[in-house]
């Protein structure tokens, strides 16, 4: 997550083989329900001699990426910076689609394999003279799938009758907000625990996690914990989040750490346990993904545009600049393919929805 365009911006957003999905955004602006066809999303497992990379310049096979390992990428169309086609959340779908949400825009946009792009729906504006906690302009942030393809959408607006938690059928539509939190906030990240059917959502600004059915209701605060805060004079502190295995899973952006919460007490009213560092010193990170069913994961590092995997307690850069990342602020995983939100809300020229072989970053 990032400073909007109003504010002053502080930040934005290795080796591997890779391969690289760009998906290109034809028009901007498009109403909900629309749809424009944009460059084909290729399979992750497919390889191509060359293409041209974030930065213009053509990469192939034989190209040297980071500490001298080749990474062959291809795909490299852009979004359209300029119409604030810049993505901040993400999530992937069974059928190989991504769903992002723009934050500039406040646009929940699907994005097909075959190169489609959907606007499935367009949270409502605030008055002019709104104000969003740190970033000043409203704030259309993480998402999340449930089962049946319902998306839950983080949006923050510094007004009590639009921030919270938004919901958005399968196939768009209008959408509705299912929890309201409070408009000091800014949630952010935001996590389904399929199980107890419970939301955890981050509160970047306020430094906490809050808990709300996923079927809508009143939120609880599930952690305050001071390893959810943001520096003194920083700028946001918890920030992705994840359940996994028995836990809840968090970011802290300023702090860049990985924090561990097991989950105990009831289902229908889970409890924050103490929490675990996992790793520190990763830098300004944003989003977390998991590999598989182990507890590898990897990180986006927004500020220095990396994607690190985290293992013991350490962060190795997986996936850099080089790779055509520009400030990574989300992860999604499906099968064996990672996508990554590269939102270049720092560099201002490329952004791009990417993806890679899971496999060729955990080696």
């Amino acid at each position: 997550m990032n400073k909007s365009p109003s504010s002053s911006r502080r930040f934005t957003g290795a080796a591997a083989l890779v391969v690289l999905t760009a998906l290109y955004v034809a028009q901007a602006g498009a109403v909900p329900q629309a749809s424009t066809r944009v460059a084909p999303v290729p399979s992750a497992d497919a390889g191509e001699p060359s293409v041209q990379s974030g930065d213009g310049k053509a990469r192939t096979e034989g190209a040297e990426a980071a500490e001298g390992v080749t990474a062959p990428v291809r795909g490299a169309a852009r979004l359209n910076i300029d119409s604030g086609q810049q993505p901040e959340g993400i999530v992937a779908e069974p059928d190989g689609s991504v769903v992002v949400t723009f934050a500039p825009t406040r646009q929940i946009v699907r994005i097909t394999p075959s190169g489609e792009l959907r606007v499935l729906a367009t949270l409502p504006a605030p008055p002019p003279q709104a104000e969003t906690p740190a970033v000043g302009e409203p704030y259309a942030g993480g998402i999340v799938r449930a089962e049946d393809g319902t998306l839950y959408v983080t949006y923050a607006t510094g007004t009590d009758d639009l921030t919270g938690v938004w919901r958005i059928a399968a196939d768009g539509g209008v959408p509705r907000r299912v929890v309201a939190l409070p408009a000091a906030g800014l949630p952010n990240g935001i996590a389904l625990d399929t199980r107890s059917r419970q939301l955890y959502i981050t509160d970047s600004f306020a430094g906490r996690v809050w808990r709300a059915p996923a079927a809508g209701g009143p939120a609880v605060v599930w952690s305050a914990d001071p390893v959810l805060a943001r520096h003194s004079e920083g700028f946001a502190g918890a920030n992705g989040i994840r359940v996994h295995a028995g836990a809840v899973w968090v970011t802290n952006h300023d702090r860049g750490t990985v924090l561990r919460f097991p989950v105990t007490g009831p289902r229908s009213a889970p409890v924050a346990g103490r929490p675990e560092t996992v790793a520190e010193g990763l830098g300004e990170i944003d989003d977390l993904v998991f590999t598989g069913d182990g507890d590898g994961l990897l990180v986006a590092g927004v500020t220095d545009s990396r994607v690190l995997l985290v293992r013991d307690g350490k962060g190795t850069p997986v996936l850099d600049e080089e790779d055509g990342l520009q400030n990574p602020t989300a992860l999604a995983r499906h099968g064996t393919t990672v996508h990554i939100a590269s939102s270049a809300q720092y560099t201002l020229t490329d952004p791009h929805v990417l993806s890679a072989n899971s496999a060729n970053l955990t080696r």
